[in-house]
């Protein structure tokens, strides 16, 4: 049952073959047999347990709320959650209780979901691996499957087996590693550069970006304000589309919320994409783009080719400077969202007593890391008076150019753009943190972050397992606010790749009802 999809297990709910209770039950025991994957920092098992209760209560009475009642659900821990601490995964907001539920807890809490606890993330989102937060870096779960197990060379006796752990990629990681080892049914990340899909390539799940303004960020503790996107990590694209349905359209609480009424759509089975035109950029073949990844990319284009979609190669000329951009943007506006952390009306405050600018300075010092505090002085330098106009002014003209960049592709007649998600599949934890996050994020950002600049839907895609057995994604971005025709392309490429699913001993344990194996295709 923990591996069905989010609609079958709605199906089980209503049909009474497992009861909320039971499902919340399993996900609980689940989640602290594999808390060795570090991927949640607070479980809520009380009030999961009553929220299930309440759940079964309205099946009973044969009334539930809609296909949400009952599932259970992660949300990663920078959404504000009232009565259940949020953190950020920082020393500053380390034991802040939050007096409301962010927009889209709220929305999920008011159709019957279940909400089961907070992910684990990068420091204030800053980061791609999900390594730099104060309760240690998420474990991703297939360095425990039996596909990547099976690839892995033969250790000698001497060599520590716990060094051979992937990442998780990041800054949602520990939502993506939920969703992926059966913990939950879905799960909110956010995105501001690729934080939501980066780690969904990386976790074999699916990871949604919407178009910025379509879902709230009232509640969502602010990062980039102008690129932040709530992210929906599921483990298909139908559950995706379930989950977007729930959350998106107006919201008086976030003036960036488009004022149009959103209408929850359904997918279909049967979808032609002959009628279709998809672009390649040229400019996402990127230096670092590992070969496997190029082979998959260029066979996913034939997979559209073969099935009778135009595919045609397209540029977006102003790629090459935007991660550049991105930097000088996304640092000045940390700058300033982080400045309301001083220490005066929540959060960690020092002991210091000598005047408000030493407290102000010793609690900036003892709650941020240093990403955070590198991030801060980097975007102050940019909005320093005498260098405003030659970085912030700049960057701001140039991420115009990239936007335009995109307007043009898709007026020129594509529909959506394929492109690769990560530069290479999951690297070992102790590979990855020879690098600085600033360097690495730059390297892992390149792909996902303008679609973040030009404030566009995007999706990451399950696609193939490498050489090594871990997954490979590949990303799709559509045209603003055109969800379902995005959501739509990348059910039908889901169908055609036939993803294989993860292959845990832990969860074999957990789920003793009987579930079919997807066969295990190599779309390599």
């Amino acid at each position: 049952m923990l591996r069905a999809s989010l609609r079958e297990v709605s199906a089980a709910l209503k049909e009474g073959r497992v009861s909320a209770t039971e499902l919340c039950q399993r996900c609980l025991s689940l989640i602290k047999s594999t808390g060795f994957l570090n991927a949640y920092i607070t479980v809520a098992e009380g009030t999961a347990l009553k929220q299930a209760e309440e759940s079964e209560k309205r099946y009973r009475r044969g009334q539930p709320l809609g296909v949400l009642d009952g599932i259970p659900f992660a949300v990663k821990d920078n959404f504000n959650t009232a009565g259940i601490e949020t953190t950020c995964a920082s020393n500053m907001l380390k034991g802040y209780i939050s007096p409301y539920n962010a927009t889209v807890v709220q929305k999920l809490l008011d159709q019957g979901a279940v909400l089961l606890g907070k992910t684990n993330l990068d420091e204030f989102a800053m980061g791609s691996g999900s390594t730099d937060g104060i309760f240690g870096p998420v474990r991703n779960p297939w360095s425990y499957s039996r596909q990547y197990k099976e690839k892995a060379p033969p250790k000698s006796s001497s060599e520590n087996e716990e060094s051979d752990w992937v990442i998780t990629g990041g800054s949602s990681g520990g939502s993506a590693a939920a969703v992926s080892s059966f913990t939950c049914f879905a799960a909110l990340g956010s995105d501001t550069g690729g934080s939501t899909r980066n780690p969904a390539a990386h976790c074999g799940v699916v990871g949604l970006k919407p178009t910025y303004g379509l879902i709230s960020r009232h509640g969502l503790i602010p990062l980039v304000n102008s690129m932040d996107v709530p992210g929906i990590l599921t483990r298909c694209v139908d559950d995706a589309a379930v989950v977007l349905g729930s959350l998106a359209g107006h919201d008086p609480k976030d003036s960036t919320t488009i004022q149009d009424t959103f209408k929850p759509f359904e997918l279909p089975n049967l979808i032609d994409v002959r009628k279709l035109c998809i672009g390649i950029p040229k400019e996402y073949h990127a230096p670092g783009l590992s070969s496997e990844i190029l082979a998959l990319w260029s066979k996913a284009a034939d997979l559209f080719k073969d099935a009778g979609a135009k595919v045609i190669e397209v540029s977006l000329p102003h790629t090459r400077y935007s991660i550049v951009c991105y930097h000088v943007l996304c640092t000045a506006e940390v700058a300033s969202n982080m400045a309301r952390f001083d220490g005066l009306e929540y959060g960690h405050r020092a002991d210091m007593n000598k005047s408000t600018e030493s407290m102000y300075a010793a609690t900036r010092r003892e709650g941020f890391n240093d990403v955070v505090r590198g991030r801060i002085l980097s975007g102050n330098y940019f909005l320093l008076k005498q260098n405003y106009e030659n970085y912030f002014i700049k960057a701001q003209k140039v991420r115009r150019l990239i936007a335009d960049d995109f307007v043009k592709v898709f007026g020129s007649g594509v529909d959506i753009l394929l492109t690769p998600t990560t530069l290479s599949d999951a690297v070992p934890y102790v590979e990855f943190i020879k690098e600085d996050n600033r360097t690495r994020s730059a390297q892992d950002d390149i792909l996902t972050q303008a679609a973040n600049m030009a404030g566009l839907p995007a999706i990451s895609i399950p696609t193939a397992l490498s050489k090594r057995g871990l997954p490979v994604g590949l990303q799709f971005i559509g045209r603003s606010f055109q969800e379902k025709q995005l959501l739509t392309v990348a059910k039908w490429f889901e169908k055609q790749v036939k993803f294989p699913m993860i292959q845990l001993e832990e969860v074999k344990r957990h789920d003793c009802s009987v579930f079919q194996h997807q066969k295990s295709v190599s779309f390599l």
